[in-house]
């Protein structure tokens, strides 16, 4: 790359980068042309977006695996990049010269030479910025991987329409840039289809963010200060820690493998980080950071190495003094790994590095150098996470933390069980943010938590039944507590006290609703329900404690939301959506931090969950277009070519004529509720009317359609319609026939002209309403737009979602009450009694009938 900034210069320049923002969109305020600046027809939702890129990108993959086609999508995504960035960045340091722009691939498409021609674009593209062996490793001009002749030539023209399509020159969000959003989308969903043994090159983003907030990078952590990953894979994690520093951080990195190598430095400069130093080769025989026969030391140090690498010493030559506390077996490299990341600590510094569970436990020289580095006190912290996390491997893995600063002073190593905190997302497991956000908490704030952390003395880890192994169960338990029967219990009646003290967490918030369930027997340590159990669901969400705790719930919803109204109101280009949400979320956190009953993180997850869904793409749409253009409807996209559909979310007219829409920001459905509320329950009675004639309909012909029944003649196949009925009707009229089945076939024509007419003026009054619907955007004010989308859209949905989660916390204390009353209801006595009482009436029946 050809150095076109001062040092000065690039170094401001990067002190500033995650925090700039471009006022200039490349959106035109058009409705018509909202989707992008040139009305191509990509929606401006980074959601839709990446989604659509994706779907498009692997239409055109044909059989090449993925892990290959992604070196195509990647490289191509990149030169679409910096041409951009080129054209409205004077200050860019990628210098694109003639002929190596993206603009010359879309001046090749429909060329018979066209894979030809874009390898030169891209080649012209890497001599002027030194990036040969960077970019240029997919050979576009390869038949075997992209077809010959009129096949290649049609695909790659298609690919570069695709990207062609994307315009985002000034757009910003979250402190990326919009295409470097794109490549780590990409890589994620090309990590998915690899497979376990290419999925290697990709962190996933919620673990790579952990690692990056366990290091205790701060606001006034320096530019000047150095992160490290020796294996940064394609850069994901490496670019999370440099995240973490307001003031940016000077990045190093290695990768082995070539292509991988290729996609981190591609990835450093679409996230602007180009002067980051990423070096090819393997870290453990010949690591790149080395000055006088010593390995480089720097203030953070995060990696992700691959598991029990087994040639880990393939060609070792020097140990660079790394394995001082013990060298590792010759089959497994994961202390080599460990013990290297070790080496490059400074004296202060701190890493954490992702490890499979085997490291903390397997014995001979591994356990050696483990409990070498515990005496000398390295290891901070240990965390567990859950299995299927990682795109190469589906086994469960560990964070290690190693902390030199004070190592000598540490008495204990602080653990967490994670492992029991993700979500189901496909093939693979993956974590919440209330998972992410809960592991940082409680690591940095060293909180105990039963089940789930606590402070391991090293004495204890250093006893004899112990030996200093770390497997994390020996430390805590983190099983749910056994739901053991009770025999006494089952024998003499009543529900064991300790099965209801469990549910202490509900009787912190419900107090007196306790004793208004239950009573106390005779016997001591035992209850009974002082109610029916079916009126238990009836008796615990009508009691004036569950009633004033929800009001409490929504009434902190309101006051979190109203101190951050003033904020969110003001959303603009300028807007920082990654400030925004952490000031708001971590808020929301603090304030149900002490609420009874209710998880903090499970609030926060809810709203997180409504702001990676729904919220931020709504203040991005904000961001780039404001309030009053974000609000208007638009066409929806239809690229039979692309094979994009978007579904509209209404619809004017119908057939081919009809004109589809969608509305981004404001929901038809918001708009109907607050302007059009008597239009919407006239059209409910309506729909409430067409729902009693088919109720009818249904009633009237299951009666009379039976044999001998008065429609029977009139049924063919089965069924019977307004047409059979009709013809059945002429018929007996021109037969003189039963008088009964004239009458009913009359009476049913009758309920099918009834069901027809609802159903028009259904049809024509949901027309009428969709026309005013549509009619009302065009009316709305800014002032409008914002009750709408603050008030009415974000505020109710939230609040909905934090009271679903007391919702269902009540539904469980229910379920238990119920299973417990169920269980406990009948002694063996009483059914020992109900068999006697039932075998005497057996006896007395066979004594009737004669019998012995």
């Amino acid at each position: 790359m050809r150095d076109r900034l001062s040092g000065a210069a690039r170094t401001a320049r990067h002190r500033g980068r995650g925090h700039t923002t471009n006022k200039t969109s490349g959106m035109t305020n058009s409705t018509e042309t909202r989707i992008n600046a040139r009305g191509t027809g990509v929606a401006l939702k980074k959601s839709d977006l990446y989604s659509s890129l994706w779907k498009s990108c692997d239409e055109l993959r044909g059989g090449m695996d993925a892990s290959q086609y992604k070196d195509y999508i990647l490289t191509m995504l990149f030169v679409k990049y910096v041409s951009d960035k080129a054209r409205t960045d004077s200050s860019s340091l990628i210098e694109v010269p003639t002929g190596g722009s993206f603009e010359d691939m879309v001046a090749a498409k429909g060329d018979k030479e066209i894979g030809d021609r874009i390898n030169k674009i891209i080649a012209k593209l890497a001599e002027a910025n030194d990036l040969q062996k960077v970019i240029d490793l997919a050979d576009f001009n390869d038949e075997e991987k992209l077809g010959k002749g009129k096949e290649m030539q049609d695909r790659l023209s298609k690919l570069v329409t695709i990207f062609q399509d994307l315009d985002f020159r000034g757009s910003r969000a979250e402190g990326d840039d919009l295409l470097g959003d794109a490549y780590e989308y990409l890589m994620r969903h090309f990590a998915t289809e690899s497979g376990k043994s290419k999925g290697q090159f990709y962190t996933p983003a919620e673990v790579s963010r952990i690692l990056a907030k366990l290091l205790g990078i701060t606001a006034d952590t320096q530019f000047s200060e150095t992160a490290y990953d020796p294996t940064c894979g394609s850069g994901s994690l490496l670019l999370k820690v440099g995240d973490e520093a307001p003031n940016g951080l000077t990045l190093y990195g290695q990768e082995k493998d070539n292509a991988t190598w290729a996609l981190s430095k591609m990835n450093m400069i679409l996230h602007g980080n180009e002067i980051a130093d990423i070096r090819k080769g393997d870290t453990i025989t010949n690591p790149q950071f080395t000055s006088g026969g010593q390995l480089n030391t720097f203030d953070f140090v995060v990696a992700n190495p691959p598991f029990s690498v087994k040639s880990w010493n393939n060609g070792l030559e020097s140990d660079f003094g790394r394995f001082e506390y013990g060298m590792p077996p010759e089959k497994n490299g994961d202390y080599a790994f460990l013990l290297h990341i070790l080496k490059s600590m400074k004296g202060t510094a701190k890493a954490a590095v992702i490890l499979p569970h085997g490291v903390l436990f397997r014995g001979n020289k591994e356990a050696d150098i483990r409990k070498r580095l515990l005496k000398q006190g390295f290891i901070k912290g240990v965390i567990g996470l859950p299995p299927n996390l990682f795109y190469g491997t589906g086994i469960p893995a560990c964070i290690i933390v190693l902390d030199k600063e004070k190592a000598t002073a540490r008495t204990g190593v602080f653990m967490i069980d994670a492992s029991k905190g993700f979500i189901k997302d496909g093939n693979k497991n993956r974590l919440r943010s209330q998972d992410l956000h809960k592991i940082v908490d409680v690591f940095t704030k060293q909180i105990e938590l039963e089940r789930y952390s606590r402070m391991v003395p090293l004495s204890e880890i250093g006893t004899n039944a112990n030996n200093f192994n770390l497997n994390i169960s020996r430390y805590i338990d983190s099983s749910e507590p056994e739901d053991i029967q009770d025999l006494f219990a089952h024998l003499h009646g009543g529900i064991p006290n300790r099965d209801i003290d469990a549910l202490s967490a509900s009787w912190d918030a419900f107090p007196v609703l306790r004793k208004e369930l239950f009573y106390d027997i005779a016997r001591e340590g035992y209850s009974k329900l002082a109610i029916d159990i079916a009126d238990v669901p009836q008796a615990i969400l009508t009691s004036a404690e569950f009633v004033a705790f929800t009001d409490t719930a929504r009434a902190q919803v309101a006051d979190w939301y109203a101190a951050h109204r003033p904020a969110l109101e003001t959303i603009d280009a300028n807007t920082k959506p990654n400030d925004l949400i952490t000031t708001m979320s971590d808020d929301l956190l603090e304030r149900f931090k002490d609420t009874p009953l209710l998880d903090e993180y499970d609030v926060y997850e809810q709203f997180m969950s409504y702001w990676h869904t729904i919220m931020h793409d709504d203040v991005f749409l904000l961001m780039n277009e404001g309030w009053l253009n974000a609000a208007k409807p638009r066409k929806t996209i239809e690229d039979k070519g692309r094979k994009i559909n978007e579904a509209p979310d209404l619809v004017i007219g119908s057939g081919r004529s009809a004109a589809k829409y969608k509305m981004d920001l404001i929901p038809p459905a918001l708009i109907v509720a607050h302007y059009f509320a008597s239009e919407q329950e006239n059209i409910d009675r309506l729909t409430a009317s067409i729902e009693e004639i088919n109720r009818q309909l249904e009633e009237y012909i299951e009666e009379h359609a039976v044999e001998d029944g008065a429609l029977a003649e009139a049924m063919e196949d089965g069924r019977i319609s307004k047409a059979l009925a009709a013809a059945r009707l002429r018929e007996a009229k021109s037969k003189w026939g039963d008088h009964d089945e004239i009458e009913a076939l009359e009476h049913l024509i009758n309920l099918y002209n009834a069901e027809v007419a609802a159903k028009k003026l259904f049809k024509d009054k949901q027309a009428e309403l969709d026309s005013l619907t549509l009619a009302q955007y065009g009316k709305l004010s800014e002032d409008d737009v914002r009750e709408l989308a603050l008030d009415n859209k974000w505020q109710t949905m939230i609040a909905t979602a934090v009271l679903g989660e007391v919702e269902n916390l009540t539904q469980a204390l229910v379920a238990r009450i119920k299973e417990l009353g169920i269980r406990y209801d009948e002694t063996v006595g009483d059914l020992e009694a109900e068999l006697t009482k039932l075998g005497s009436r057996v006896a007395e029946h066979l004594t009737a009938l004669g019998m012995k």
